[in-house]
């Protein structure tokens, strides 16, 4: 049977390589983003498009209703960086609308997909996180502390989601030569500054969607081989192997 896939942020980057690599796989593809080159996007791959700002709830309710009554894979990617470093120089506005984007409508995807996917018997969700989300990164603060966010919401929600069938996990990418960092594109090449492409970022997510554990933290580093994340225990808390449930668990650990 022919899966249904959503993916936000499917503009360009890592979400328009996500849905080239579902579609050619057979997957029906929901793709959304702000950026109305999304509809060529989905145009290129079969797909329908949903242009809207993520930042809007009903965005990803209109997407869902896009499905069509299935949905098997939600790929959670948009993203945008913060140009702030101080928050006693903090602007407000813009402040308002990274967190928007990076954190809150990983909220409001789940909290319209999760329904349907309950009523279909499972599926399998990604967030696209970041290496800023396991360490502090002084360049973009405000962007480390969405993107710890979203592991958060990873770790506290996969273990009950697992129990329904439904899949949550995180891939968590160095830096990737995408539309978010074209501008310093220059300056990263010139310090020597390895850079991803966003297919293999997108191959990490598709095998991540398919054949991960609930709840793995997969890091993708330019040079290595995608290895899973386990955190580190509390003092005086026993270390486990895998906080995961389900999957496949063959992957190495860092």
């Amino acid at each position: 049977m022919t899966q249904t896939a959503i993916v936000t942020g499917a503009a360009g980057g890592i979400g328009e390589a996500v849905a080239r690599r579902l579609a050619a796989g057979g997957a029906d593809c929901v793709l959304v983003d702000r950026n109305p080159l999304v509809e060529e996007v989905a145009a290129a791959v079969g797909g329908v498009a949903v242009v809207g700002d993520l930042t809007d709830p009903q965005v990803m309710v209109r997407a869902v209703e896009a499905a069509g009554g299935r949905l098997d894979l939600l790929v959670l990617n948009a993203g945008v960086n913060s140009a702030d470093k101080d928050p006693a120089t903090l602007d407000l506005d813009r402040y308002q609308a990274v967190v928007g984007v990076n954190q809150h409508s990983v909220v409001y995807g789940l909290r319209a997909a999760l329904p349907l996917m309950r009523a279909e018997g499972g599926g399998s969700i990604v967030a696209v996180a970041s290496l800023a989300a396991l360490h502090g990164v002084p360049q973009d603060p405000v962007y480390t502390m969405t993107k710890h966010a979203v592991i958060g919401l990873v770790r506290a929600l996969s273990p009950a989601l697992a129990a329904e069938n439904i899949r949550f996990s995180a891939v968590c990418p160095g830096l990737v030569d995408t539309p978010l960092t074209a501008g310093a594109r220059e300056r990263f090449q010139a310090a020597g500054i390895p850079m991803l492409d966003p297919d293999d970022v997108a191959a990490a997510v598709e095998t991540t969607l398919r054949t991960a554990e609930a709840g793995t933290e997969l890091v993708i580093r330019p040079g290595r081989p995608p290895a899973r994340y386990i955190a580190a225990p509390l003092p005086d808390e026993p270390r486990t192997e895998s906080r995961g449930v389900g999957g496949s668990s063959s992957l190495p650990k860092i």
